[in-house]
């Protein structure tokens, strides 16, 4: 599953996301433009109110910059075994106490990406594939965002992407090992993004993630270049 995604830039994710601009982000700074573990980074979620556009009221939405994984890591018990939660898969999602509360209170977010990263091992070895929209746009994955307050008394929030089963899926079947279950992450249109911000029912929510027409996604080779440091605390 995903554990690696190129995020969009700050200049401009307010103009992709449609952001009320009322709602500073925080913290101030740009962030990695290449997202791990722990490193922070922009999600999008509901706000309160609406703005008008036309005759019509429509929903707003802000930018909060969260830690990617549900439980950070420096969030484990001491002497607890590390896991991940960067990925939570919807069969599990109203179960598994890392993810329960913010699934059933309805805690939905968009996570913006310029491409995601996934194994393909169809030349035999292991390769680094990015998968992107077609048409060049941004990508907005469907995930789960939570709220922490730190020892200090700072409030902030980490989040995870949910992901499906993609056996049957021609383009995103094609990633991890032979054999593997193959899972993916969920873009959703701009048409879906207020339904899905809003949404409180999760078993509406869960109907809603449908991978998309492969039409609509490319992948292809994009060797890692490097190796990866440690991001500088924006928190």
């Amino acid at each position: 599953m995903c554990v690696n995604y190129v995020t969009v830039k700050r200049d401009s994710l307010a103009r992709f996301a449609a952001l009320d601009q009322r709602v500073p982000f925080a913290p101030r700074g740009e962030w990695e433009h290449e997202v791990w573990q722990d490193y922070a980074a922009p999600v999008i979620v509901a706000a309160r109110g609406a703005r008008a556009q036309g005759r019509a009221a429509v929903p707003e939405r802000r930018c909060l910059v969260g830690s990617y994984g549900m439980v950070p890591q420096h969030r484990l018990a001491p002497g607890s075994r590390a896991y991940s939660t960067m990925n939570a898969r919807i069969e599990t999602v109203a179960e598994l106490p890392s993810y329960r509360d913010a699934w059933t209170r309805g805690r939905f977010c968009l996570i913006p990406m310029e491409r995601w990263f996934e194994p393909n091992y169809e030349s035999g070895r292991h390769q680094r594939w990015s998968i992107a929209r077609a048409d060049g746009r941004p990508l907005a994955v469907a995930g789960l965002w939570r709220a922490w307050e730190e020892p200090d008394g700072r409030r902030v929030c980490s989040f995870t992407q949910l992901t499906v089963n993609a056996d049957a899926h021609p383009l995103l079947s094609r990633f991890h090992r032979p054999g593997d279950e193959k899972r993916a992450l969920v873009p959703f249109e701009p048409s879906q993004w207020d339904a899905w911000l809003h949404c409180r029912d999760p078993e509406a929510a869960r109907r809603m993630l449908v991978l998309p027409d492969p039409a609509l996604l490319v992948a292809g080779p994009e060797p890692l270049a490097g190796t990866v440091e440690v991001q500088p605390a924006l928190f």
